[in-house]
């Protein structure tokens, strides 16, 4: 009597390749999940250590409305982006967030914005009402970025930026990248020189917002 293996070679050949094909398959997609849009808000899978984007648009309240001493006239005013805020609310357009602020756009799989988020954390408790510190998360997967404010303790408001559109609006392509803006909504000063520690953060807010603030 002829087997089934002798009467079927190619049959019992690709039943046994085929969950090794799947496997592979599966793998695959799994490296890069579905992007989340940057036109929608992000959904929320567990609760954001994030604060909320509520009071961005609102001046802090005890700014000093006049620019630094002897610092230049002039900046790029910040661009007309619209970024969700990562706990889900509706879009905040940076032109409308009211300084003085700090905004420093960083990813999670970026090391020199890991070692400095804490020192931004740090100084938005420092801020004393006087200026904002916000985030802006960009090109990054939301889960990293969760992971990251839960591990470091990073609570300021975050915003998403799912490509790279405040980087192309102020012609810097890189991160970290850590904007000084003035009471008018004018940028005095662009930091892209690497991971900023408390000093170093304190001499800038100095220099270009003209507030002190400990080290």
């Amino acid at each position: 009597m002829t087997s089934t293996f002798s009467r079927s070679p190619g049959r019992w050949l690709g039943a046994l390749i085929l969950p090794v094909l799947l496997l592979v398959t599966a793998c695959t997609a799994d490296t890069e999940p579905a992007a989340t849009s940057a036109a929608d808000p992000p959904q929320n899978t567990r609760p954001s250590p994030f604060a909320d984007c509520t009071d961005l648009t609102t001046a802090p309240p005890s700014a000093t409305p006049t620019r630094p001493a002897g610092s230049a006239t002039g900046g790029q005013q910040l661009p007309k982006v619209a970024l969700p805020c990562f706990t889900g609310a509706e879009n905040v357009s940076l032109d409308q967030v009211r300084g003085p602020v700090v905004i420093n756009v960083w990813a999670s799989w970026c090391p020199p914005c890991r070692e400095e988020l804490p020192a931004f954390q740090r100084l938005s408790e420092r801020a004393d009402g006087r200026f904002q510190v916000i985030g802006v998360n960009s090109r990054d997967r939301r889960d990293g970025a969760q992971s990251i404010g839960e591990d470091f303790g990073v609570r300021f408001p975050m915003l998403y930026d799912q490509g790279d559109s405040v980087q192309q609006a102020v012609g810097r392509n890189v991160i970290p990248m850590t904007l000084f803006v003035d009471a008018d909504g004018r940028i005095r000063h662009t930091d892209v020189s690497g991971a900023l520690d408390d000093a170093r953060l304190a001499e800038l807010v100095r220099t270009h917002l003209g507030v002190t603030v400990t080290a």
